[in-house]
């Protein structure tokens, strides 16, 4: 009988389900949105590294100062393999409000991941002011390779330029390191060290050296600073307020569903009583319907952010900044929220439903 209520009115199903579809399409495409990005930062820290080294109790990492005499004293001991510093900044050009700019060393392993459209990893050399470019950055700063190209206050030689998978860093600028602290101000200091470790060695090892010589540091591996950076838990909460606000307001569609579905069918409910059904049997059919809606809704919002995110990043404007992150966890949580919402909203139309007196009933108009 559920299913035969559910086809006898196919246009409020629908409507139901749109609601909670639209609910759940939301919010898996904010959370698989801002999740990707969280993950594209991530991998700009990584470069092949287990750990970073930052500044304690700062908002942001663009305000992180480390001093570049811990990179060579750390990349001394023995279980550490390698030390790359990296200075983040950001940058204004003639026509481009904010560029982002990476200070590395020429040995720093992102570069050669990239494929080169102009220049050799080789023309990237630390005792020079020469940049490379990503692809991206070298289309709206409008450069090519032996040009040069303002940034801020000052001009810089561009010698190479590279397309990089990475969104972030396919549109922003790569410095030597020693130019990029002359250039903004940060003299023997970078922005977080990426440590790789030893073969056979463990992280406690690096947190207890960066403890015992350096207090104001902080060392952590990859997984646990992703979980405790304060700005990728405020891109992560806001993702699941924003969406949890769109899932309830399509709950709101499955009780007026409900509701709806309830009042409509008064005497066919005093029908079903008079013919021996029970009241639990009567709301148990209500619930069952407030669910199959709940669950169709959930698939259909699936397969909407589904496509939608796979429309979005094939873009050709947007190709390196969206990689949407869609997992079990995610599908798992709008699923339990969808249950969680289609018996909300059934209570009160199963409750009206019980307490039906079939005689009155019957009578209703």
């Amino acid at each position: 009988m559920i299913i035969t209520n559910l086809r006898r009115h196919r246009v409020r199903t629908l409507i139901g389900a749109a609601g909670i579809a639209l609910g759940v399409a939301t919010m898996l495409s904010v959370v698989g949105l801002l999740g990707g990005a969280v993950k594209m930062f991530e991998r700009i820290l990584r470069s092949d590294a287990e750990m970073v080294v930052f500044e304690k109790n700062v908002s942001d990492l663009f305000f992180s100062n480390v001093d570049t005499v811990v990179a060579d004293e750390l990349a001394q001991q023995s279980f550490v393999k390698s030390v790359q510093p990296v200075l983040f900044a950001i940058v204004a050009s003639p026509d481009r409000p904010v560029v982002t700019c990476f200070g590395i060393r020429p040995e720093d392993g992102r570069l050669k991941k990239g494929e080169w459209l102009q220049g050799s990893v080789e023309d990237f050399r630390g005792d020079r002011d020469g940049i490379v470019l990503g692809e991206r950055a070298a289309d709206f700063l409008k450069a090519k390779l032996g040009e040069k190209v303002e940034l801020g206050q000052q001009s810089y030689p561009v010698v190479g330029i590279v397309r990089l998978e990475n969104g972030f860093e396919n549109g922003g600028v790569f410095m030597p390191l020693r130019a990029c602290q002359e250039a903004f101000h940060k003299d023997g200091v970078v922005s977080i060290l990426a440590v790789a470790l030893a073969k056979d060695h463990e992280a406690s090892e690096v947190k207890q050296w960066v403890q015992q010589h350096h207090s104001k540091l902080q060392a952590l591996e990859n997984d646990e600073f992703s979980k405790s950076y304060s700005q990728f838990k405020i891109l992560k909460t806001t993702a699941w307020v924003v969406g949890g606000c769109a899932f309830l307001l399509g709950g709101l569609s499955v009780t007026n569903t409900m509701i709806l579905s309830v009042f409509s069918r008064i005497k066919e409910l005093a029908v079903t009583r008079v013919c021996g059904f029970s009241r639990t049997q009567v709301v148990g059919m209500i619930f069952g319907e407030s669910l199959i809606v709940s669950l169709i809704g959930v698939l259909l919002g699936w397969g909407l952010s589904t496509g939608g995110l796979w429309l979005l990043r094939e873009v050709p404007a947007l190709q390196g900044y969206i990689e949407p992150r869609v997992g079990w966890a995610e599908v798992a949580a709008a699923t339990a929220l969808a249950a969680i919402t289609a018996i909300f909203g059934a209570i009160y139309p199963a409750w009206y439903a019980a307490r039906l007196k079939p005689a009155s009933a019957l009578r209703f108009e």
